[in-house]
């Protein structure tokens, strides 16, 4: 159902109520809602590791590579190899379902107005949402390049030869000359020279296209390709050096329990950034926890988050790849907003910050 719609039907029933507060209370899976069941949201983290994967493909003539070209060390063999190329980490929120509340409205309060998000979250009360930051796109890679045939730059001469061996010493001259017909253009002793800047360029261009594709059947090539993984952490304690994925150079990024590749960690840390009080008053105390009782019994105020901070890094042993810090809704605590905030001699309004679940902005106008 539109959730407009829904909002507006709820409050047609509460406006049936007698009671005149605006009730709060813990929602229990099953009860009868008068109002709307709204959610707090938990902050979850998102880390996206891109890994650049490099296939080396040998060329035709990879044995002559050392005699005709001088080339020495060149692989008869096809490999990849694996490398970590970036690490992000975000964070998003969504809803607390340890966190349910049902807001019951009636005619004689003001907060008549509330905005959820998609999946329940309470945003903002007679008052527009703020936007949510959207989640980084996924990563695309880019197209590759079209690769060219190097049998396709190989005179009639060369392949009509009447073994490998000789097509390779037959393409090696070929290289050669393609060279030195670089080097005269370039000293400008040229047979015939180009009639401007833009003439020699497009030929020399031409000429080291040349060079690269024979080249590449003798001394291989080379293609790399860009991956992203995502992981995904929704935290309700610290973490301490958990093991988040295992990479290897030869296999890539594996699962967590693969021995075969190297450990990388995640930490995640409440920084516990809310202020200290360093003397309670019990009796103070005592009094505060009694009034919140009976402002959820009689349905008088709103429940918000005070988060507290906290640090998320990615570690390879001592070595700290990533780190990032946020303000999260599962840690800290939750507070309840005065009920005679949302009573009729007030035009509240209030938004909520939609990863964290914290109060961005509250005022609370009296009426002239």
């Amino acid at each position: 159902m539109n959730m407009r719609h829904s909002v507006l039907a709820l409050l047609l029933m509460a406006g049936i109520s007698a009671t005149a507060q605006t009730q709060v209370m813990e929602y229990r899976p099953g009860m009868t809602a008068e109002g709307i069941v709204y959610y707090l949201p938990k902050t979850s983290v998102k880390v996206a590791v891109r890994v650049e994967k490099t296939t080396y493909t040998p060329g035709e003539f990879c044995k002559y590579a050392d005699k005709y070209l001088r080339i020495a060390n060149v692989s008869e063999n096809s490999y990849s190899t694996y490398r970590i190329i970036g690490t992000d980490i975000f964070s998003y929120g969504e809803a607390d379902k340890n966190k349910a509340y049902a807001l019951k409205v009636n005619s004689k309060t003001s907060a008549c107005n509330v905005k959820l998000a998609e999946d329940g979250r309470l945003l903002a009360v007679n008052t527009d949402a703020p936007e949510e930051k959207p989640l980084p796109q996924p990563f695309k890679p880019a197209a590759k390049p079209k690769t060219a045939d190097p049998r396709s730059f190989l005179s009639q001469e060369i392949l009509a030869a009447g073994s490998i061996t000789k097509m390779a010493e037959l393409t090696a001259t070929e290289i050669y000359d393609i060279r030195e017909s670089r080097n005269s253009l370039t000293k400008g002793e040229a047979d015939f020279m180009p009639k401007d800047g833009e003439q020699l360029r497009i030929m020399l261009n031409s000429l080291d296209q040349q060079d690269k594709v024979l080249s590449s059947m003798f001394v291989g090539t080379i293609s790399k390709d860009t991956t992203e993984t995502v992981f995904t952490i929704t935290p309700d304690k610290d973490i301490e050096k958990q093991v988040l994925f295992r990479m290897s150079a030869k296999l890539g990024l594996l699962d967590s329990d693969d021995m075969a590749g190297t450990p990388y960690y995640i930490y995640i840390k409440d920084l516990k950034t809310l202020p200290k009080t360093d003397f309670v008053d019990e009796k103070a105390q005592k009094a505060k926890e009694k009034a919140e009782l009976a402002a959820k019994e009689k349905g008088n105020g709103l429940f918000v988050n005070v988060p507290s901070k906290m640090k998320v890094t990615i570690a390879e042993g001592n070595n700290k790849v990533a780190e990032y810090e946020t303000t999260a809704g599962q840690f800290g605590k939750v507070e309840l907003l005065s009920g005679d905030l949302f009573n009729k001699r007030f035009t509240t309004r209030l938004t909520l910050n939609p990863q964290s679940g914290a109060v961005e902005k509250l005022t609370a106008e009296e009426p002239k």
